[in-house]
């Protein structure tokens, strides 16, 4: 007989399956969008994010949906903060998936946990293990090396990292439900998303209306790029315990990692092999 534990358990699995499975297929959305400016592709995800997440929280949370909305002048000033930070996130992703960089975001994405652990020990006072503290030791050296393999730093995987970890950080600091504070987040940013894309209008650079009928429903939907994964994801962390759920997230930048090398043939050298390991 299945318990009733066993059948939560089965519907976090399914839900976190389908929440990195999404995340690690991201990039060949994105792919789609190659022809349409970083900064354009940023400014519809935020646009078009707003209102499917009100939506979402109006049927989810009902009545008390607009108590919720009232946050503290002191947590809004935070969540500028955290959404400029995802922002960032957002738009070195999208420009990498263009440039042909998505083994790059693969290694920032594997290396943002570490990342994590190790802003939790600067800014959280969180101690680390000894085997933590090896772990960060050699996730830099694997750095390193690919930087001097390459002869430049990788930037993006560090920016991702960094940035991504950072948002967590930000966002721990905060008592807002994570749907929640992605709605205040877009919110904030949508004025400067529009004034962008009524600028870009004004110089004839503007895409959405004016290339093709497919690249305005890609645009229209990166909204539910962004938002239905994190749907699944959080119905996962309320259902798995995080010790479980810490592993499938390593499902993403592993599926990226394979789509990067053996659909759109990315060259994987020895420093990267090492990098990786």
């Amino acid at each position: 007989m299945v318990t009733a534990d066993q059948r939560l358990d089965r519907t976090g699995v399914i839900a976190a399956l389908a929440s990195f499975g999404f995340w690690g297929l991201v990039p060949i959305y994105y792919k789609g969008l190659q022809t349409v400016g970083a900064w354009e592709v940023l400014a519809h995800r935020v646009i078009w994010s707003v209102p499917l997440l009100i939506v979402f929280l109006l049927v989810r949370d009902q009545g008390q949906f607009w108590g919720k909305l009232r946050l503290p002048l002191a947590s809004i000033a935070w969540l500028v903060l955290s959404g400029l930070t995802v922002s960032i996130n957002w738009l070195v992703f999208v420009w990498a998936v263009a440039n042909d960089h998505i083994l790059d975001t693969s290694l920032g994405y594997f290396a943002t946990p570490l990342v994590s652990v190790l802003l939790g020990y600067l800014f959280l006072k969180e101690r680390l293990s000894r085997l933590q503290f090896i772990a960060v030791i050699v996730a830099a050296m694997g750095t390193f090396y690919l930087a001097w393999y390459l002869g430049r730093p990788p930037w993006i995987a560090i920016a991702l990292a960094l940035s991504f970890g950072l948002y967590g950080l930000l966002r721990k600091r905060l008592k807002v439900g994570p749907m929640l504070g992605l709605l205040w987040e877009t919110s904030l940013m949508f004025p400067a998303a529009l004034a962008y894309l009524l600028w870009l209008n004004s110089q004839s650079g503007l895409q959405f209306l004016h290339a093709s009928t497919g690249i305005d429903l890609l645009l229209i939907g990166t909204a539910i790029v962004t938002v239905v994964p994190l749907i699944w994801f959080n119905m996962a962390a309320q259902k798995l315990p995080l010790s479980i759920l810490g592993f499938f997230q390593y499902l993403a930048p592993s599926m990226s990692f394979l789509i990067a090398v053996f659909l759109y043939g990315e060259i994987f050298t020895t420093g990267h092999a090492v990098a990786f390991v």
